[in-house]
């Protein structure tokens, strides 16, 4: 998209320069409303008949310049603020000589000021009966064109304010993900939880197996990372003693961009001690069913022309079964050659970068996932994936650890923490050794033993990625779509 000078700007540019040179300033300091458009339609529209008016139902509203029709003497136009569109009537005869230039000079997509009363046309439609016009600000951009708004997905992106003006539709998903965040907030705040926040910036990045952004504090001349997870912090908030503690927080992580992924996304943890897994996956089905009902009305949302079924309880599916039922392998009794056979059907070649239990995750990650379209906890990883987590009590070879997925994309991610410092120490050892081979391994944060090594109680842990969440309630395919400023390359 170009901002160079064409005929519209520059006719747009020469209306700005004309109402200045009247003495007019199209950009004024305030305008006080006294009503927004969803208000007064709820208040009067439907107890009005077709050619009623009311003059003593007088209000101040301004909104962006939506269409204009003019009809000789007497124009109709609609004003759009953030609740909704409502048709204005004017006679420009009954203007001031002010007002009347000013009127004369706008342009769609301008802002405007309109005192009025509430009428219904012979038509039945709607309207305010402008007394008074102002110009608020006047824009110099065209407007996209109006019966279909912004097509071009680039522009939606890059511009997401064009989109914003003209597609309502978007407008009630960035509403939508609002009210998602509130609700989430309610839940956890009903349940007794403490909001908390904790660094962005930090000395040793962790919580995840991801690769950081980096930065340099020249004061203190030291290298600091954008954070990959709260999670480290948190746990330390429930060593000092808070027992359930959460944030929402944005998170940086230098992967890939794809429909699901972006560098930079929000990420709500939550931490509550003397609990488990097991625990938190009761709660978590309690979470995500209560929003789904709040915000479509249902526990049962459409997404994408299929059904997804939030009702609890959710399917319950362990990684090695999963691997069994998918990929037509037993984890248990194949050999680590036998599993890596399997894996070269899907394009691995590099073997001695994994260990048994990496092969096995990825094993069920390239049959599996793809069929969990209903909601389904996926349990007991292998222990090598996942350094803080508690070992599985009925089998050491795994952790207790649980990923959500509908729409067979994972939505979330718990355990039951590790707190076991001599354990902890040693398995980030064992990942600090592979840092080499593996850019995304947890590296060794001693600040983080040292904290565990005073005492964290038993404690269940969960992570659910907001902007996945947001996709499925409001039915989009993208996380561009969610996202009101999505990371975009650089336009030369």
């Amino acid at each position: 998209m170009s901002f160079h000078e064409n005929p519209l700007r520059t006719e747009k540019r020469r209306k700005l320069h004309a109402l200045r040179e009247k003495g007019i300033n199209p950009y004024p300091y305030s305008f006080e409303r006294t009503g927004k458009v969803a208000e007064i339609v709820e208040k009067f529209a439907s107890g009005l008949q077709a050619g009623e008016k009311k003059p003593e139902a007088v209000y101040k509203i301004a909104g962006r310049l939506m269409t204009l029709r003019s009809m000789g003497k007497a124009s109709f136009f609609n004003v759009q603020d953030q609740t909704g569109t409502l048709q204005v009537y004017v006679k420009v005869e009954e203007l001031s000589e002010k007002e009347r230039t000013s009127f004369e000079l706008i342009d769609l997509g301008d802002i405007v000021g309109i005192e009025g009363y509430v009428f219904k046309s012979q038509k039945g439609e709607f309207s305010l009966y402008c007394k008074h016009f102002e110009i608020l600000s006047k824009s110099l951009e065209p407007l996209p064109e109006k019966f279909h708004g912004v097509q071009d997905v680039e522009i939606k992106y890059r511009h997401r304010h064009l989109d914003l003006m003209t597609d309502p539709d978007s407008r009630k998903v960035f509403e939508t993900r609002s009210k998602i965040i509130r609700e989430v907030r309610r839940f956890l705040d009903d349940r007794g939880f403490m909001e908390v926040e904790t660094p962005t910036l930090q000395p040793i990045y962790g919580g995840a197996a991801a690769t950081p952004f980096t930065t340099h504090h020249r004061a203190l001349d030291m290298k600091l990372y954008m954070r990959i997870s709260p999670e480290l912090y948190l746990k330390r908030l429930i060593v000092g003693g808070f027992e359930k503690v959460y944030e929402i927080s944005k998170n940086f992580r230098n992967e890939g961009i794809d429909r699901t992924h972006n560098p930079e996304f929000s990420l709500l943890e939550f931490y509550e001690a003397y609990t488990d897994y097991n625990y938190q996956m009761t709660q978590f089905e309690e979470l995500i069913s209560s929003l789904a009902l709040k915000i479509t009305g249902s526990m049962k949302v459409s997404y994408q022309n299929k059904e997804i079924d939030f009702t609890p309880p959710w399917r319950r599916l362990t990684v090695y079964d999963g691997v069994r039922e998918y990929a037509n392998l037993d984890p248990d009794k194949a050999t680590d050659d036998e599993i890596f056979s399997a894996l070269k059907k899907y394009g691995t070649h590099e073997k001695e970068k994994y260990s048994r239990g990496e092969m096995i995750m990825e094993l069920f990650e390239l049959t599996a996932e793809q069929h969990l379209w209903q909601p389904t906890f996926v349990l007991d990883h292998p222990k090598e994936i996942s350094p803080l987590t508690k070992i599985h009590r009925q089998d050491n070879r795994k952790v207790e650890r649980f990923e959500p997925f509908a729409a067979c994309m994972e939505i979330g991610n718990a355990y039951s923490e590790l707190n076991d410092p001599e354990d902890q120490l040693a398995r980030l050892k064992e990942q600090e050794a592979n840092r080499g081979q593996d850019e995304e391994s947890h590296p060794m944060d001693e600040d983080f033993i040292l904290a565990i090594d005073s005492g964290m109680p038993p404690t269940g842990g969960v992570g659910i990625g907001i902007e996945r969440i947001v996709m499925i309630l409001t039915d989009r395919p993208s996380i561009r779509d969610i996202l009101f400023f999505p990371t975009m390359k650089i336009q030369k």
